[in-house]
Parts: C-alpha cells; structure tokens; sequence
C-alpha cells in the first residue's frame, strides 16, 4: 500500500492495472452503484478497510448487519477463503491477510451501540419539515415556533420541549398572528400529530442530550489509525425518512462546524451515505439545494460523501456531476426503462477504446465493477473493467458476544449512555404555567373574600359592637305547637291593645312636651 493512494483492484484485460483511488482527490466525492448482489456492501468494506490504514476515519451505516464484520478478522477457515486468495493473487494484491479495524458500533435506540443524539434546535425547521411531511404553512408556524424559542431564550433539546412550545404558540395565537403572520391552530395541530407519529417511530431517543459530539467521530487510534464508525441501521431503516433525515443531519453538521482546510493531502472525514435514494425521494427543491451547497462545499473542509445506491439516477443531475470516484457494479437492464437508465450510466464515463461501457455494465459478475478515479490534476480516468480486492475483515455479521466485547472496549463506553435533561422549554413553560395558575387561584380567592365582606356588611356583621350585632336567626327557639284559634285570637288582640295604648301615650307625651316649650 502507497501512502498517496488506496487500492481499489486489478484492471484491464488480465486484470494486471492497478486500480487506485488518490488520496488527494479522495474529498472531491464518489459513488457506489449497482443491482442488489452485485457487491456493493463488499466495496464499501475495502474502501473503510483502506481509509482507516491511511489514518482517515470514516462513518458508515450497516443496513443488513453485514459491516460490523470489520471489527473481527477474516480467517481462513472460512469457506470463501481460497477464492480470496486466489483473487489477491489474480489482481496482485501481494501483502494481503486477515486483519480486524478499530470500530466504534453507534445505534440511535441504543441497543446495538452508543446512542446517538442531537437536540431539536440542531436539526432545525428545515430537516424537521422534511423529516415530518409538512406543507408550506405546517412549515411556516414551524419556523415561527423557533423564532419564539430564540425571542424568549429557551433551549428546545427533545420532543417534549417542541411540543410545549407548540401548544404556548395555540394559547397564543390570535395575539402573535398580528406579528408573525397567521398562525392557525389546525397547522399546530397537524405538527403535534407529526410529532406523535416521529415518537412511535422512535424518534423520542434520537432527540435529546448529550448530544452527539463529531470530534468523537473524527478521531484516530495511538497507532494512527482511523476509527471507523459503524451505525446500526437494521431497525432504523423501518423508518427510511428518520434515517435520510439523521444522515443528511450529519452532513450538514459537519458543513457547519468543520473549520476550511483547502486541498489536505488526504481527507480528514470519509462519509458513506448508505440507500442514497431515501434521501433523494419526493424531497422539496429547498432540500435538493441544501443537498447541493454541501456536497459542493464540504470537501473544502476535507470531507469526503461517498453516495451507495442502485442506479447512478437515484441521484439528481446537479449533485451527480460532483462525484469524481465511481464504482459501478453491475444493473440489470430487463425494461425499456431499465434500459435507458443503463445507457444513462455508460455515458457519465469516460470512454474506454477497448470496450463499450454499456455492454460492460450489464456484464460484469459479482465482485466486478467498472471504475473510475480522478487522476492527476483531478481529471477522471477512462472508464476500467475491475475486479475488487478481497477484504481483509470479516465477511459477514458478528455475534452478540461479539459485539458486546468490542463495545466495552470502546473509548467512548459511559460516554452517552446517561440521559440529561436539564432545564429547556418544557421546564420553563411548565414553570409559567404554574405561576399563571397559582397567580389565577389567589385571584379568584380574593374575589370570594371580597364577595363574602360584601355580603356580610350588608347583613350587618361588619359593625364592631357586639350588643348591636343582631342575634343569627338559627339561634330563635320556635315553639313547634301551632296555637289554636282561641290563642291566635288572643295574641290579635294583645297586639292591638298594645298598638292603641302606645299610640295613645305618643300622642300624650308629645303634647305635653309642645305645651311645655
């Protein structure tokens, strides 16, 4: 193995031609193409075998499970090992042998490798919407929810905090409609119903803190050389627009946060993009864009995407023309339209004299591709019948206990394993909506005492004098025997008496008092 280069396979008529990728060209992208079967997953594995030797980290995600066999060595005792040779041999593959990589295992749920995390503020609106399926107006209130959490200063980190804020935003709405533009409740609800669908998909783990630190990723062994990253995406990939959505996340990322290094020597980061395709379906124009600016822009920062897919036509025209390195396995053309999207592949080649580039496509075996690199100057080099060199890890899934024992020896055990969840919107507007409640409580208490004063001194128990408070109407002893007849009598008349008699001496002493004066 040179220093400036990685080896790809044997080419040419007897396979005899080095097949190289240059090292300095390695960040102007790539692309992995080809039928299920044909052998892309093994050229994925040789090209992490290769950057890793070279001190280049890389990250890749294993969709079947097959990858994480680049953590054990291969052995001879497996039952492909003499064609292995007998391929080294065919391609001059001279120092080839069994060896295991350093990899670090991640998995978003958590069961098969570090958990891997962001906050919902890194992601941001516009992931969000694509990860959600908004519409234009689902997408609006979102970008104003942001916008209040930054006004406002508080942190959204998981899918709790968004949802508090989007039900804030419906308690507000008829008020910031006014500064913000409309603001309906049924786009805020068909955001929260998203939200739902995100949470059974699994997505509550994803969103969250510690989030994940890329220096973690972008990191080498003390021999030098550099760890591969290996995400677990078996259950992932029942969720295709999650996985899209986290990946192209990672990339964006790293767009934003790795400083400019110009042209290095050999990348600093090699990303794979895995079913390339999921990221490109029914994705709106403002994605396809941002898809554009960072692959355009991120290999100034030495970054390396290689895009694996079946058909170079999953991927669109304007980021194609970007991928300088290309591996194309073999597609089967048994439809017209199959047909047109072969002859569409032959022709992003330059032509080789030799053969025609169609034909090659749809004849090359498994384990066979035609390839072509960027050479000197960063021109691409005639198209090349190849065949890939064996890898020297595993082929194949590893056990559990396998898997266990690399984990524990990982550098990064202990690391993201313990959920924090420190104070955020949730917490914040939980708080407030508290105050509000207590606030509203003492509010509607003094308004009771109020009434019952109101109603007290109306019936004259506000008076201080205790002789002048009159007697509470339960404390008159009733006599429970009805009079009779003769008695109600009686009682008419003592009150009459009584009623002439006063009168009589008012009038007596109010004459004398007259005729006194």
């Amino acid at each position: 193995m040179e220093n400036d280069r990685i080896f790809i396979g044997g080419g040419g008529v007897d396979y005899a031609t080095p097949q190289n990728m240059l090292l300095k060209y390695a960040n102007r992208h790539g692309m992995i193409a080809g039928a299920t079967g044909t052998g892309k997953t093994v050229t994925l594995q040789i090209l992490a075998e290769s950057f890793s030797k070279q001190g280049v980290p890389v990250f890749l995600s294993d969709v079947k499970g097959d990858l994480a066999g680049l953590s054990m060595a291969g052995s001879p005792d497996n039952k492909l090992h003499d064609k292995l040779v007998a391929r080294a041999q065919k391609i001059g593959f001279d120092d080839y042998g069994y060896e295991s990589f350093p990899v670090v295992f991640w998995d978003m749920f958590g069961e098969k490798g570090h958990p891997v995390r962001t906050t919902i503020s890194e992601m941001g609106p516009l992931l969000l919407s694509r990860l959600m399926e908004l519409t234009e107006a689902q997408e609006g209130v979102l970008n104003i929810a942001f916008r209040m959490a930054d006004e406002m200063g508080m942190l959204l980190l998981d899918l709790k905090d968004l949802q508090a804020l989007l039900v804030w935003l419906g308690e507000n709405a008829d008020e910031l409609t006014l500064r913000y533009g409309n603001l309906s409740k049924s786009s805020i609800g068909a955001i929260q119903r998203r939200l739902l669908v995100l949470e059974n998909q699994g997505a509550l783990q994803f969103f969250g803190e510690p989030a994940l630190d890329l220096d973690d990723m972008i990191a080498t062994t003390p021999g030098g050389q550099g760890r591969i990253n290996v995400l677990a995406a078996d259950r992932l990939m029942q969720s295709p627009r999650l996985y899209a959505t986290f990946l192209l996340w990672m990339l964006s990322e790293l767009f934003e946060n790795l400083p400019e290094v110009g042209d290095p020597d050999k990348p600093k980061f090699v990303f794979f993009f895995d079913e390339a395709h999921l990221l490109f379906d029914d994705a709106p124009k403002a994605l396809l864009d941002k898809v554009e600016q960072v692959a355009r822009l991120i290999r100034s920062k030495g970054v390396g995407v290689f895009f694996i897919t079946q058909n170079p036509d999953d991927v669109p025209a304007d980021i194609l023309g970007q991928l300088g390195n290309r591996v194309q396995h073999a597609l089967r053309a048994y439809t017209p339209r199959d047909q047109k999207a072969l002859r569409a592949a032959a022709e992003t080649f330059r032509p080789n004299p030799r053969f025609d580039t169609v034909d090659a496509i749809r004849d090359v075996g498994i384990g066979e591709a035609v390839t072509s690199m960027l050479e000197r100057k960063g021109v691409p080099a005639m198209v090349e019948r190849t065949l890939i060199r064996p890898p020297s890890s595993r082929m194949g899934p590893i056990s559990a206990k396998e898997r266990a024992a690399v984990m524990a020896a990982s550098p990064l055990t202990g690391v993201y394993d313990t959920v924090v969840d420190r104070e955020s919107a949730f917490e914040i507007l939980k708080k407030r909506a508290q105050k509000a409640a207590e606030a509203e409580e003492k509010a509607a208490q003094a308004e009771a005492e109020e009434t019952e004063e109101a109603r007290e001194f109306t019936s004259a128990r506000r008076y201080g004098s205790s002789s002048y408070r009159r007697k509470p109407v339960s404390s008159r002893k009733r006599s429970s025997r009805k009079d009779t007849p003769v008695d109600a009598f009686a009682k008419s008349m003592a009150r009459s008496l009584g009623t002439r008699v006063g009168g009589k001496l008012g009038r007596g002493l109010m004459g004398t008092l007259f005729k006194m004066l």
